[in-house]
């Protein structure tokens, strides 16, 4: 089978102007992928499914990944002649940036060919960030394994597919806020599916429950029966 950088430079050819690159694993299994840009993504979908090399005709595994913002600290390093002896070897200072790198989703896509028994043949969608453009290309319509697996991402980490035939809640229900899977996920401390709380769930729910009386505030009124 083909390996990543030669299907990479078959799509390229085929689809010029595509935003395509490999995604190196550096893992035991060595597994690397393609990240494609979103807008050639379901025209190279389909022909990954139809090139007659390739057949990539199943779609085993659709995941999802939360990449969260984090800090980056780029190091440079920076000569300057030293003034006490200009003729010698320059003075090096090391040098510390710091940037912000916006978090984003990442759906990732596991292929396999039965036609020809090869893969898996790997390859990532990233959203444009984790808020207002969380959205990548459904690929329901070219490999119909992904509807499930494509509605289980988009309830647990909030990727909306743009195109899926039915894209909806799929383990938790409507009503349910936020994603589980997502890495700043806080899960609530009142379990409304827990009546009888025990073990570390009471102990959480504890906080919820009514404030008990004082022993003043249930003092008997002078001159009332005991």
């Amino acid at each position: 089978m083909e390996s990543p950088e030669q299907i990479r430079d078959r799509l390229l050819v085929q689809f010029p102007g595509a935003e395509i690159s490999v995604v190196t694993n550096p893992g035991i299994a060595a597994q690397h992928s393609l990240l494609l840009g979103a807008a050639h993504a379901r025209a190279i979908a389909e022909f990954l499914r139809d090139d007659p090399t390739l057949r990539l005709d199943q779609c085993s595994n659709v995941t999802g990944i939360d990449w969260p913002e984090k800090e980056i600290v780029e190091t440079t390093n920076i000569s300057t002649p030293d003034p006490a002896n200009p003729a010698g070897p320059p003075t090096v200072v090391e040098q510390k940036t710091k940037r912000l790198q916006p978090g984003f989703l990442e759906v990732v896509y596991h292929l396999y060919s039965i036609t020809h028994r090869h893969g898996p043949v790997i390859f990532r969608l990233r959203t444009g960030n984790r808020t207002d453009q969380a959205t990548v290309p459904s690929l329901t319509p070219v490999w119909c394994s992904c509807e499930f697996q494509e509605r289980e991402v988009f309830d647990l980490f909030g990727v909306t597919f743009v195109g899926h035939p039915d894209l909806r809640r799929i383990l938790m229900w409507d009503e349910f806020k936020d994603h589980p899977m997502r890495r700043d996920y806080v899960e609530p401390d009142d379990y409304e599916w827990e009546p009888t709380p025990h073990g570390a769930v009471l102990e959480k729910t504890k906080a919820h429950y009514p404030t008990p009386p004082t022993p003043a505030a249930v003092a008997p009124v002078k001159g009332a029966a005991p």
